[in-house]
C-alpha cells in the first residue's frame, strides 16, 4: 500500500470514528487504487482521495408525521449528496430502521463509482430515514397503514425538495421505498414546486415510469455474470445456482437464471432460507413473489410443502450441498468468510453480487485469491441506477421505450461496464480481477473529471 493511500485510510478512520460500513467500503476501494495512482501523481497533487471520500452535502433533518391514532411521530431524514462532477447526484431512498449516516455513505460512496461504470452522466448519492413501514407505531404485529406511509412520505419531501431538482440531484427508490413510496413523494414535489419533471426514477408506468426497472438489478447481475461466463467460453446452462434474498433483486435474478437454462436452489428473507434440491420452478418463484409482494409473510410459510427444505435463520450458502454460482442479493456482510471458505471447497466457481456490499473483505480475499469469476457489488448490481438513468432520458425527452428497447440498453451497459472493469484489470497487470479493475474503471473517470474541473 502507496503512503499516501495509507495516510488517507488513517485520517478517514479518524474522522469517520463509529462508522464501520463506511470506512469498511472505502478501505475496500483504496486498496485496490495504487497501479492507477502510482502512474497518475496528479490525484495525489490535487487531493482527490481525500476529496471524493468527503461528501460534497450531507443533509439531516427532522421528520414528523402523525399516525393513525393521531399521535405525533418523529423521524429522522437523510441525503448525502456525495459525487456530481460527471452528472447529478443519483442513488436510491431507503426507509429502515438500519438507516444511519454510516450507512448512507457507505452506499452513497459505492454509488459514485457504481454510476460511474454505468457510462450514463450520473453522480452519486443516497438517502433515506430510520422510518419503518413494516411495522406500525400502536399496533403491534401490523404494518403502518398506507394513509400513515402517505403522511410520512409527504413530510419527509417537505425538507427533501430543496435540495433536489432533475438536474440536481434524482432520488431512486432502495429498500422498503417502491412504487407506493415513490408516488406518495412524487405527489408531493409536485405538489410544492408546481411543476412536473423527472425529479424521481422508479415511477410507475402511467406517469414516467421505465418498462424494465422492477427487474433491472436482477437481471443486471445475470447479463454482467453471463459476461464472465462468457470469457471462459462457459454459459449458464445446467448450472446449480444459490441465491439470497426474495425481493425483486433476488426474484429477477431468479427468474433470469432459469430463462437461461440455470437451476436456482435457494432464496432466503430475514426468516431463513428455502432449499429445493430439484431446483425452485416458475411456479414457486411465482408464489414467492406474491408472498412478498402482497402478504408480506415469511418464507417460513412455504414450509408446508414436501419439496421445500426450510432452515430457519440461516443463509443459503451452507444449505446447499454444491453449486456453481452464488448471488448475494439480501444485504451487506451477508457472506463472510467462513462461508466463502465453505463454498470455495464445494464448487463454487462464480460470485455476482446482486446487494451492496454484501461479502466481508475475507469473504472477497478468498474469492480473489482463488481466482473464481467475483463480480463486486458496484459492477454486477448496477442495473437498477442504468436504467433508473435511462428513465431520466425518457422523461427529459418526453418519450416512451419498449421493453424490448430497455432491455437490450440494459444488457449493453452491463457488457460495457464488464468489459471496461476486466480491461482496467488487465491494463494494471491483474487481467481477471473484478474488484481492482471496477474500482479502477470506475474511479478514474470521476477523478479524471475532478481534476478538469479544479478544486471545488
Amino acid at each position: 500500500m502507496s503512503k499516501y493511500v495509507d495516510r488517507v485510510l488513517k485520517e478517514t478512520a479518524a474522522k469517520n470514528a463509529g462508522e464501520p460500513e463506511f470506512i469498511q467500503a472505502v478501505d475496500e476501494v483504496l486498496t485496490t487504487l495504487d497501479p492507477v495512482l502510482k502512474v497518475n501523481p496528479q490525484y495525489e497533487a490535487n487531493a482527490i482521495l481525500e476529496r471524493m471520500i468527503e461528501p460534497e452535502r450531507v443533509i439531516i433533518f427532522r421528520v414528523p408525521w402523525v399516525d393513525d391514532k393521531g399521535i405525533v411521530r418523529v423521524n429522522r431524514g437523510y441525503r448525502v449528496q456525495y459525487n456530481s462532477a460527471i452528472g447529478p447526484y443519483k442513488g436510491g431512498l431507503r426507509f429502515d430502521p438500519t438507516v444511519n449516516l454510516s450507512v448512507l455513505k457507505f452506499l452513497g460512496f459505492e454509488q459514485v463509482f457504481k454510476n460511474s461504470l454505468t457510462t450514463l452522466p450520473m453522480g452519486g448519492g443516497k438517502g433515506g430515514s430510520d422510518f419503518n413501514p413494516k411495522v406500525s407505531p400502536h399496533t403491534p404485529g401490523k404494518r403502518c397503514s398506507d394513509n400513515e406511509v402517505m403522511r410520512f412520505c409527504q413530510s419527509y419531501m417537505n425538507e427533501l425538495y430543496r435540495h433536489i431538482g432533475p438536474d440536481t440531484d434524482v432520488p431512486a427508490g432502495d429498500m422498503n421505498v417502491g412504487a407506493r413510496e415513490i408516488g406518495y413523494l412524487f405527489g408531493q414535489y409536485k405538489r410544492l414546486t408546481n411543476e412536473w419533471t423527472g425529479v424521481l426514477t422508479g415511477k410507475a408506468l402511467s406517469y414516467g415510469g421505465s418498462l424494465v426497472r422492477p427487474e433491472a438489478t436482477g437481471y443486471g447481475d445475470i447479463y454482467f455474470s453471463e459476461n464472465m461466463l462468457a470469457m471462459r467460453k462457459q454459459t449458464f446452462e445446467g448450472k446449480q445456482c444459490v441465491i439470497s434474498g426474495s425481493g425483486n433483486v433476488a426474484s429477477f435474478a431468479a427468474e433470469k437464471l432459469m430463462q437461461l437454462g440455470a437451476t436456482v436452489l435457494t432464496l432466503s428473507d430475514r426468516s431463513g432460507s428455502i432449499y429445493v434440491k430439484d431446483g425452485i420452478t416458475p411456479e414457486l418463484l411465482a408464489e414467492i413473489k406474491h408472498l412478498k409482494g402482497v402478504k408480506r409473510g415469511e418464507l417460513a410459510d412455504l414450509k408446508k410443502s414436501k419439496a421445500i427444505k426450510f432452515i430457519a435463520k440461516k443463509n443459503p450458502w451452507q444449505i446447499a450441498p454444491s453449486y456453481d454460482c452464488a448471488f448475494p442479493c439480501s444485504r451487506q456482510n451477508e457472506l463472510n468468510g467462513e462461508d466463502a471458505a465453505y463454498m470455495l471447497k464445494n464448487g463454487c466457481t462464480l460470485v455476482g453480487e446482486g446487494a451492496n456490499m454484501p461479502s466481508t473483505p475475507d469473504a472477497i480475499a478468498q474469492f480473489v485469491k482463488a481466482k473464481i469469476m467475483y463480480a463486486p457489488g458496484k459492477a454486477a448490481n448496477a442495473g437498477g441506477v442504468a436504467t433508473s438513468g435511462l428513465e431520466m432520458s425518457q422523461n427529459s425527452g418526453r418519450i416512451s421505450w419498449s421493453r424490448e428497447e430497455v432491455d437490450a440498453k440494459l444488457k449493453g451497459i452491463m457488457k460495457s461496464i464488464h468489459d471496461n472493469a476486466w480491461e482496467a484489470a488487465a491494463k494494471y497487470g491483474q487481467k481477471g480481477n473484478y474488484v481492482m479493475g471496477a474500482n479502477i474503471a470506475g474511479f478514474t473517470k470521476v477523478a479524471d473529471a475532478m481534476v478538469a474541473q479544479g478544486v471545488c
